[in-house]
């Protein structure tokens, strides 16, 4: 295998493929050009979020997006078409990532590909020798996030986390302030996501995959299953074996800002996540209601997750337009404090600070370009350059895993039992309010009781559980040759 260049092994036959992984290949390093030169970028996923990378990249001075990649062809024709009427040049197109990893004239690969493709892609891609920007999540496990940080290390690539709050001035102020004492001692940090999710329906028989989409690199790591849910693309969120529901979706952005604010460098030594999907019967399997705490000292994280409206009625009137607020805000990270709590947003721009009363006492605004300050580290070659190191998107990510591999590892519990045994103060409070979140919603705790989680213990120096039914969530069991390395 040492003589096999990447070309001519992504042309080795299906029987080869299927017993044989990349991870025994070592390409050899690609020397950088010089920082002044163009940077040249293949964005890898181009539906949705790829079109905002494509978008980003594009718009940078000296930064040229020169390759789209897609297994969908027809998403691809498309993306490509739009790109050259606004352009006025073809990019190149490939439906296989590593068709292009071994081109000397790429120097970064921007990966906005469902969940389970993003830490296999980044470990191609380090090993390729490319710089990265990868979407959040970064990983679709706990252990292959490990993996992904480790090879950017290894190859001494720059690899940034989609989690674009991290390069907003105003949060940066706002955090640098709270740091400071400005709000005085931190008690709670809470990461909210109460965000409108409608059923996706469900299915009586495996949905036929169209022959425009090569659903062998699509589903990649994951099983090469029947597809069993009406559609392919963008549902594949709540299913656990491409998802990571929505904790791991949008959440994910208010889970770093938690983690951010309250200085935690490292995993907790144990998580524990409650829920269910209420209010409807459909494919998927993720929590669209869910309560999590992460046991950090001294500021634990609790996070909430609402994907249902007020109440029963915004159903059928105004199910987007209708969800639940906490200071104002139905998708935000409160860091509350001795002296009040600061409110940040989904509006990264702009952040407050309010006092016990509500009172707004400070406030910040600004953003900032994510894109741009990933170039920027790219040129200079130096990690410290970057707001969102790839270490610091495998941290999230990994809360947000922690919290359901809980999730999936419990079984449902009547209310007044979990009642009974919550002894943190603000984990009652949050349980009240998610029963009564439910019971607006007309769902019946009592015949669908929530699905209380095991607490998860793991070690934050090796980042591996200690329970052996957590251990074995700890990581998946990919699907040759789409393996992530053991050795990076």
């Amino acid at each position: 295998m040492a003589s096999i260049t990447r070309r001519q092994f992504v042309h080795v036959s299906a029987a080869t493929a299927a017993a044989t992984t990349l991870t025994s290949f070592r390409p050899a390093r690609i020397p950088r050009r010089s920082p002044s030169e163009e940077i040249r970028v293949a964005v890898a996923g181009v539906r949705g979020r790829g079109g905002n990378h494509i978008g980003g990249f594009e718009a940078l001075d000296g930064v040229r997006v020169v390759a789209l990649c897609d297994p969908d062809a027809k998403v691809l024709a498309n993306r490509a078409g739009d790109f050259e009427k606004k352009h006025g040049r073809k990019p190149d197109t490939a439906k296989d990532l590593r068709t292009l990893l071994d081109r000397e004239d790429i120097d970064v690969v921007s990966i906005a590909s469902p969940n389970h493709l993003h830490a296999l892609q980044t470990v191609w891609s380090c090993q390729a020798g490319k710089d990265v920007y990868c979407e959040k999540p970064t990983s679709h496990n706990v252990w292959e996030g490990g993996q992904a940080v480790k090879a950017a290390r290894k190859y001494e690539r720059i690899v940034q986390a989609g989690t674009q709050s991290r390069s907003s001035e105003a949060i940066q102020q706002a955090i640098a302030w709270l740091q400071g004492g400005g709000l005085g001692e931190m008690k709670l940090a809470r990461g909210l996501c109460w965000k409108p999710r409608q059923s996706i329906g469900k299915v009586k028989a495996a949905t036929p995959i169209p022959d425009h989409i090569d659903y062998d690199l699509w589903c990649g790591p994951a099983a090469d299953a029947p597809l069993m849910r009406a559609k392919l693309h963008y549902d594949w969120h709540w299913q656990f074996i491409t998802g990571n529901g929505d904790l791991g979706n949008q959440g994910i952005h208010q889970m770093d800002i938690c983690r951010w604010a309250v200085g935690a460098d490292k995993l907790p030594a144990r998580a524990v996540s409650l829920g269910g999907r209420f209010g409807y019967d459909d494919d998927g399997d993720t929590a669209n209601t869910q309560l999590a705490w992460f046991d950090y000292a001294p500021v634990p994280i609790l996070f909430e997750v609402r994907g249902l409206p007020r109440d029963k009625a915004a159903q059928s009137k105004n199910w987007g337009g209708s969800m639940d607020r906490m200071h104002g805000q139905n998708i935000a990270a409160l860091i509350e404090c001795e002296g009040g709590t600061l409110v940040l947003g989904p509006n990264y721009g702009n952040v407050k600070a309010v006092d016990k009363n509500g009172k707004e006492i400070k406030k910040w605004s600004g953003g900032g370009n994510h894109f741009a300050n990933f170039i920027d580290a790219v040129k200079s070659r130096k990690r410290e350059d970057q707001n969102a190191d790839i270490v610091e998107g495998h941290l999230s990510s990994a809360l947000c895993h922690m919290a359901n591999d809980s999730y999936k590892l419990g079984s449902g519990v009547p209310v007044e039992a979990i009642r009974e045994a919550i002894e943190i103060e603000a984990g009652a409070d949050a349980f009240e309010r998610f029963c009564t979140h439910l019971d607006a919603n007309e769902v019946d705790l009592a015949k669908t009781p929530p699905k209380v989680g095991t607490w998860v213990n793991l070690d934050p120096e090796t980042e591996t559980y200690t329970d052996e039914a957590a251990k074995k969530l700890h990581r998946r069991v990919d699907r040759a040759p789409y393996v992530v390395p053991e050795t990076v």
